[in-house]
């Protein structure tokens, strides 16, 4: 018996379709929300009712009359595309026409809208399955629309029940929002969740300032901003702005908040993740992630949206120039500079001690904690060495208070960046004897590019070695800590650490301003190759509270 081919039923195909489009209660959410943002909304309300598959977004933007309000949930009916050139010229969140007309495949729609110009009242409608209107009536409503959805997936009772736990639905519904405000930072956004208030986002005029309303624990002087104007290989002007955590204040056990907009729209994008991970390499502790939000906007044609329903996954032309300009952009905006230095919490001070070596004795005041410490808005260049605190700390002073910066990492930071620009390796005579290494530690020696060969049974001559190693005394044992594995950079982090000043030397103020010009031009001076912070600022303005200068005791006491 032969099968024979035949065309769908409209209905299927309308089905096949709308359920690539609204798969979850947080898809509604993100379509009705997209389509208040191409409305020039300022605020957007979100009500959820999960329980009975009901939701409601609100906003205030331009609205539609009536003659647009019959036509919304129709397949394929949009104000955002006419031809297919404007396919490559995309300039909106929504525009294939798909959204509304999914939603009432899947649930009962209805909108309320009244146009912002020339319309005194607004229309209520409510659509059958195939996005027509049947029902039709006048609505007293403030200018802009409420699109409301209820028994969600109601005829499709299998998709239903093979949806996430109620808790993980409003989860992912929170992460669109979220996303949402990331990109659109000048909207104001409430959530309700059966009518009791959720949570909320107040505007800002950046990403910096929204991030913080996200992540509970990142205030925002943790983090650091920066935008350029760049253009493409192809001229198209463009934007590229950067939010990044500072790492020796804020990092993640998780990728999960290293987060990629092109456009307004927060996508997955493998390639300039990776880029944004690997330049944050040895500024970092071990196995952590940093806090980054990155939003290219450049010119429509640059992009291809129609690689991904969700229009999650895009084609970015000149992938290979972004990438090179992220890495430029994080790097200048890890810089400690003169307009940029933010404040630090308090609880810091003490963390922060104890993060130094354990031969350091410094001990924190308990009293201490009351103050508030803070970096101001310093130039570097005003840095100036006045003492040293248990052979461990160099003392800096500033026009704002001070800095305590630890001797041992700092200079550890500046040899590190010295090695990354010239890994040289130089001759060595006599040639240096090693023992009893296993055949991985001398293959791990040959890949960093020494000279190594066998001279006898269980020894070997090495004749090359790292130039900072060269004099020094340890050298032998500083290669046998090189063969026991890691990469070059790994080798040069060892090779740093080992030819750094020790905590507990003594240092001369030459010798303390010295190292502090040298680590204030490094490129990460924040925190050393291992993610340790480096220094800790004493804001003259918190020590006056902490010591209460502004009590007025009395003249008498010649305050």
């Amino acid at each position: 018996m032969s099968v024979v081919i035949q065309p769908l039923p409209p209905e299927a195909i309308d089905l096949i379709a709308a359920g690539e489009v609204i798969d979850s209660l947080a898809a509604a959410v993100r379509e009705l929300a997209e389509n208040a943002l191409d409305s020039g909304a300022t605020r957007i309300v979100i009500s959820l009712f999960p329980d009975l598959w009901r939701l409601q977004v609100s906003d205030n933007g331009r609205g539609m009359d009536l003659e647009n309000l019959r036509l919304c949930a129709k397949a394929h009916y949009t104000s955002k595309i006419h031809s297919c050139e404007d396919l490559w010229k995309i300039t909106s969140l929504g525009f294939r026409g798909e959204a509304l007309h999914s939603l009432a495949q899947f649930g009962n729609l209805e909108i309320w809208s009244r146009a912002a110009e020339n319309c005194e009242s607004g229309w209520r409608i409510a659509y059958n399955r195939q996005g027509e209107p049947i029902e039709e009536e006048i609505s007293a409503i403030a200018p802009g629309t409420i699109a409301t959805i209820s028994n969600l997936f109601g005829n499709v009772p299998v998709r239903r029940n093979a949806l996430p736990s109620k808790m993980q639905q409003l989860k992912a519904v929170q992460e669109i929002v979220q996303q949402l405000a990331l990109c659109h930072p000048e909207i104001a956004w409430q959530v309700l969740q059966d009518e009791q208030p959720w949570f909320n986002l107040s505007p800002g005029a950046t990403a910096k300032e929204i991030l913080p309303q996200l992540l509970k624990s990142v205030q925002i002087n943790d983090l650091q901003a920066l935008q350029l104007t760049l253009e493409t290989p192809t001229e198209d002007p463009s934007t590229l702005e950067i939010v990044v955590g500072l790492p020796d204040r804020c990092h993640r056990r998780r990728a999960d908040w290293v987060r990629v907009a092109v456009n307004g729209r927060i996508v997955r994008a493998p390639e300039l993740e990776q880029t944004i991970i690997a330049a944050f390499a040895r500024t970092l502790p071990r196995d952590r992630y940093p806090v980054c939000f990155l939003h290219i906007n450049t010119a429509p044609r640059q992009i291809d949206w129609n690689r991904h329903p969700a229009k999650t996954e895009i084609y970015l032309h000149s992938l290979d120039f972004w990438r090179e300009q992220i890495s430029q952009g994080i790097e200048a905006t890890l810089r400690l500079s003169p307009a940029d230095l933010q404040s630090a919490q308090h609880q810091r001070l003490s963390n922060l001690l104890k993060a130094a070596e354990p031969q350091g004795r410094y001990r924190l005041n308990p009293d201490l904690q009351t103050a508030v410490i803070r970096d101001r808005d310093i130039s570097l260049m005003e840095l100036r060495a006045v003492a040293q605190v248990n052979k461990t700390y160099i003392v800096a002073e500033h026009n704002s208070g001070l800095w305590l910066v630890e001797q041992h990492i700092a200079h550890e930071r500046v040899l590190y960046e010295q090695l990354l620009d010239s890994w040289e390796l130089v001759p060595i005579e006599p040639s240096l004897i090693l023992t009893q290494l296993t055949p991985k530690q001398v293959a791990q020696l040959q890949g960093l590019g020494l000279e190594i060969e066998s001279f006898g049974e269980q020894m070997w001559a090495v004749r090359t070695v790292p130039q900072a190693l060269h004099q020094r005394e340890d050298c032998l044992d500083a290669l046998v800590e090189l063969s026991w594995g890691g990469d070059l950079q790994a080798a040069q982090v060892a090779t740093a650490c080992r030819t750094a000043i020790r905590n507990g030397t003594p240092l001369n103020l030459p010798e303390m301003q010295d190292l502090l010009d040298r680590w204030k031009r490094t490129r990460n001076p924040r925190t050393c190759p291992h993610g340790r912070p480096i220094y800790l600022s004493l804001e003259e303005a918190a020590l006056a509270r902490f010591f209460r200068r502004h009590w007025v005791i009395g003249k008498s006491h010649g305050i």
